[in-house]
């Protein structure tokens, strides 16, 4: 029987205060229509972006989900990773893609590891040893240019250049994805924040840029791949969904820096989730 609404496996953990990860991705999703089937890796008293957070690592209980799962012959239009807390976890997540894997099934993997060209305090170089095998089950990577670089085992470059990032994305499409998108990456003048999508199938390089706000939110990578993932599962071309998802982000960094709450919160996506509903700025150009 064919389901009224695309149905996403989620594997990303769950802060109990703070918008990120799951309570991102699952209003993002389900307001596009998307049916989230969500397996937490880590329970979070709050987002990491406050100081020393209780955190519970969930790995033990998510084969047994997945098991279940199996046995009453469930299948999903789309598999979604995002923040895995060890290589064990990396592991669990490539046999679901193997195990669950069907036609024209979109599996992402954004491939959560550090940023500003550090890791995260909980990764270390084991976490992305295990990523890079990882994303030669995934048909599409949202790397920052920070994750990017790491899994290409290069040095940090903020100041990057366009033919570098286009021979970044070549690199990275090597590994096994189709679609390699890199988010993050700021122009010379520090004025417009974008970026670049390379697709292996057409051999299309696509850019989209925003005006730069000078603010950081935790979950805006997620609410970007999130974006991307529904408009996909809908049809979208890989052009439209990339608008769709930068001019979400940026409106909801825009609309949030203006109220000046506390930016460890995060995007106010309550205040946004309307305009996913809405037709997006067609501004995607090859390059």
């Amino acid at each position: 029987m064919i389901s009224p609404v695309k149905k996403v496996a989620a594997l990303h953990d769950i802060s109990s205060f703070g918008r990120s990860s799951l309570t991102v991705v699952i209003p993002i999703l389900s307001s596009m229509g998307v049916y989230v089937c969500p397996i937490p890796t880590a329970l979070l008293s709050t987002n990491t972006s406050y100081d020393s957070p209780y955190i519970a690592d969930l790995t033990e209980h998510i084969s047994p989900i997945i098991d279940h799962w199996r046995r009453l012959g469930i299948s999903f239009d789309g598999i979604y990773s995002g923040f895995l807390g060890s290589p064990m976890q990396c592991e669990i997540v490539e046999q679901l893609i193997v195990d669950f894997k069907r036609d024209k099934q979109v599996v992402i993997v954004d491939p959560v590891l550090g940023d500003c060209g550090r890791l995260y305090e909980s990764m270390d170089k084991s976490m992305v040893v295990s990523m890079r095998q990882l994303i030669r089950k995934a048909g599409i990577i949202t790397p920052n240019l920070t994750e990017a670089q790491l899994l290409l085992g290069k040095e940090y470059n903020e100041k990057i250049s366009i033919e570098e990032i286009k021979e970044n994305l070549i690199r990275l499409s090597e590994f096994g994805p189709k679609i390699v998108v890199i988010t993050g990456v700021l122009d010379s003048s520090k004025s417009t924040s974008y970026v670049v999508a390379y697709d292996k199938d057409t051999q299309h390089f696509w850019k989209v840029g925003c005006q730069y706000v000078p603010a950081e939110y935790p979950g805006a990578g997620d609410t970007f791949t999130s974006v991307l993932c529904g408009s996909i599962l809908q049809g979208d071309s890989l052009p439209i969904a990339l608008d769709m998802a930068v001019h979400f982000v940026y409106y909801g960094v825009k609309s949030t820096y203006g109220y000046q709450v506390d930016s460890r919160e995060g995007i106010l996506q309550e205040r946004i989730l309307n305009t996913l509903k809405m037709p997006s700025p067609i501004t995607a150009e090859l390059v």
